[in-house]
């Protein structure tokens, strides 16, 4: 059977690389994993496949330079100055690598807003798609130097599935110190490799346990929440080791691996609102209303029971019924002016706020299940 991430398959493939992958214990750049790596991709890219990386380290390499103390992570001005100088000796090695395979590099760095931004987003993804269509292989990674604890994604993972939204590709593969999601702890006896997720559910969701490696910022939670990104907007995403080298090779040649089957993919906009992490509030609704939007219903004032957070019109919230969050969406009012209708008829709505009201909490085209 052809693998989904197969250049045949898989015109787009974005690979993260981990920084316990990239770097030793020591905090130096494993170059000879490195270059076996880039091996295997301008492979893929010789075979038509068009590829882009997501690469953690900054941080790590510049606190080696700097010779700060928790890897850089005492506080977060240590943090944006080590990302800021270790993203140059990071790019670097990358650069290096690729040019020594005929590939052209090229940096981009993003931080959370400009993937949570719709018009910053589809600028992302007009330069992405431009780099990929010129044979060019972009490297990614969040801009530490400037993003705060209030606005960053926090891990790669997520934003490799966000990076692959926006470049339309068709595969993620998270390269990792673990080789997939396992039933229990890998380390307890009788652990049992997962090799395929049809869908992700709470039983999924339960397997995932922390970060294993002291080195970077993921674990096996985010990367099951980057397999609901991807997944969600059509795309195969692959967790597999690279422990070893020529990963990506070895990867398509046994498959071992967990991969999340592709989803049918929701339209782009509702594909893109279901990726965002920038959650501003929550609005709670009754049974009746989950139901009605179970059903491809707006949410209407009559359902809502109470307003939680602060946001304003335009914003992301939460939509959660009694047993949790069921959807979420742009908000078509600021949270003041939603408290004073919630429970109310649209035909009461006019007469407490002192204009028309408009037609709906969260318009259904603005809005996707979770």
């Amino acid at each position: 059977m052809t693998s989904p991430f197969d250049p045949a398959r898989c015109a787009r493939l974005i690979v993260k690389v981990g920084s316990a992958l990239l770097f030793s214990p020591e905090g130096e750049i494993r170059r000879p994993w490195l270059e076996s790596l880039v091996a295997d991709i301008a492979v893929a890219v010789r075979g038509g496949q068009q590829v882009a990386i997501v690469s953690s380290g900054a941080i790590a390499l510049g606190a080696r330079r700097l010779k700060l103390t928790k890897g850089g992570r005492a506080s977060l001005e240590d943090a944006q100055a080590a990302a800021a100088t270790g993203q140059i000796a990071l790019s670097q090695a990358w650069t290096e690598a690729l040019a020594a395979n005929g590939l052209t590099a090229a940096q981009m760095l993003v931080t959370l807003d400009d993937l949570e931004d719709r018009r910053r987003y589809l600028n992302a993804a007009a330069t992405l798609g431009r780099l990929l269509g010129l044979g060019v292989v972009p490297v990614i990674n969040e801009n530490d130097s400037v993003a705060t604890a209030e606005i960053r994604f926090g891990d790669n993972d997520r934003l490799a599935a966000r990076v692959a939204q926006a470049a339309g590709a068709q595969g993620v593969l998270l390269l990792s110190d673990i080789d997939g999601l396992y039933d229990r702890d890998p380390a307890l006896p009788g652990a049992t490799l997962i090799e395929r997720v049809a869908r992700i559910d709470g039983a999924i969701e339960a397997m995932a346990g922390g970060a294993r490696s002291g080195m970077g910022s993921g674990g096996m939670v985010s990367k099951v929440q980057a397999a609901k990104i991807a997944t969600r907007a059509g795309i195969s995403l692959a967790i597999a080791t690279g422990k070893i080298d020529h990963p990506l090779a070895r990867y398509l040649e046994t498959g071992h691996g967990t991969v999340f089957a592709a989803q049918r993919a929701a339209p782009a906009r509702k594909a893109w609102l279901g990726g965002r992490l920038s959650v501003r509030g929550t609005i709670h609704v009754d049974a009746g209303a989950v139901a009605a939007l179970g059903e491809g219903r707006s949410l209407l004032p009559a359902g809502a029971t109470r307003i939680e957070g602060e946001f304003a019109r335009g914003d992301l919230i939460a939509i959660a019924g009694p047993d949790g969050v069921v959807a979420s969406g742009l908000s078509e009012y600021d949270a003041a002016d939603a408290a004073r209708i919630i429970g109310k008829r649209s035909d009461e709505a006019a007469a407490i706020l002192g204009y028309a009201p408009r037609a709906a909490l969260v318009h259904r085209n603005h809005m996707v299940l979770v």
